[in-house]
């Protein structure tokens, strides 16, 4: 690779991140690896947690808000009879109990936790309050108020071993959840395993090593495992348009166009000659650029 096409470089990694590793310490890593302008990730996740961490580069961090809304996938486990201050094993101990849940026990209590469900982030997280990060201001020992939000498990699981699987929405916290099913068992609880399977269509099992790269293993070719831009775009409708068409979408000037199938405020993936142009909206017999890529 010369320099200019590593600072240049478009499209998607699908990083398995090693637990003890901060989410903006990989893109550090892979910024520097691959000398990129322009770098970022889709998703937090715990330093402790380890897994699925999507990594944008270039036209691609135009894309990244269709990553974070995606369904994820976790697998966890818990420590039963222990609070901690974080909601993990990296916090300290704030509670105690000597209620261990059975395996019967847990089963009969997952229901109540499917479907939409009212929670509390930690207060070790990376939430905004007042415009500081939760965690600065419980690192500082002030008292963090955070708002519940509504989120959606749209599965969970017992696996044996106090280890769970779950599907869930963005913005669910895993750590939360872990707290909440263990006050409903009347125990207390903390994650001490976080391993995230699936965002989107990106799974654990073709997740790249991060140490592959810190360790130089790749050399020429790394470019290579680069996903596309439009990777995480599946389930964005795509239209197909001339030239011309694409030429005026690039200045952000509306087109006139009726695409069938879609109604008026629909979000399109338009390209022309199988090259992403742009994300565009339906309007009345018009589509109108609110993404422009240059690829």
């Amino acid at each position: 690779m010369n320099k200019k096409q590593r600072n240049n470089i478009n499209g998607w990694l699908n990083i398995n991140k090693p637990a003890g590793v901060t989410s903006t310490k990989v893109v550090a890593i892979l910024k520097r690896y691959y000398n990129a302008k322009k770098v970022g990730h889709a998703g937090t996740l715990d330093p402790l947690a380890e897994g699925v961490l999507p990594i944008a580069f270039g036209e691609a961090t135009k894309t990244i808000n269709y990553m974070m809304d995606a369904k994820k996938e976790y697998e966890f486990t818990v420590k039963w009879g222990e609070a901690t201050s974080t909601g993990d094993a990296e916090g300290e101990i704030i509670q105690t109990s000597e209620i261990i849940p059975t395996q019967q026990e847990i089963q009969t209590t997952l229901p109540f936790f499917i479907g939409e469900i009212e929670q509390t982030p930690p207060a070790f997280s990376a939430i905004k309050i007042d415009g500081k990060r939760a965690y600065d201001l419980a690192r500082q020992g002030k008292e963090v108020k955070i708002k519940s939000r509504k989120v959606c498990i749209y599965n969970l699981e017992y696996l044996g071993a106090d280890t769970f699987r779950t599907k869930c929405s963005k913005g669910t916290y895993i750590r939360s959840l872990a707290i909440d099913l263990a006050r409903k068992l009347g125990t207390q609880g903390h994650v001490t395993m976080l391993k995230r399977t699936k965002v989107g269509n990106f799974c654990i099992k073709s997740a790249i090593l991060l140490d592959m790269f810190d360790n130089k293993v790749y050399k020429d070719g790394s470019e290579e495992l680069l996903l596309p831009v439009e990777q995480v775009l599946d389930d964005i409708p795509v239209l197909d348009i001339t030239n011309e068409e694409a030429a005026s979408l690039r200045q952000g000037k509306t087109i006139s166009f009726e695409p069938s199938g879609l109604t008026q405020g629909d979000i399109t993936a338009v390209k022309s000659n199988g090259k992403l142009i742009a994300l565009c909206e339906v309007g009345n017999a018009i589509i109108k650029p609110s993404r422009v890529f240059n690829l």
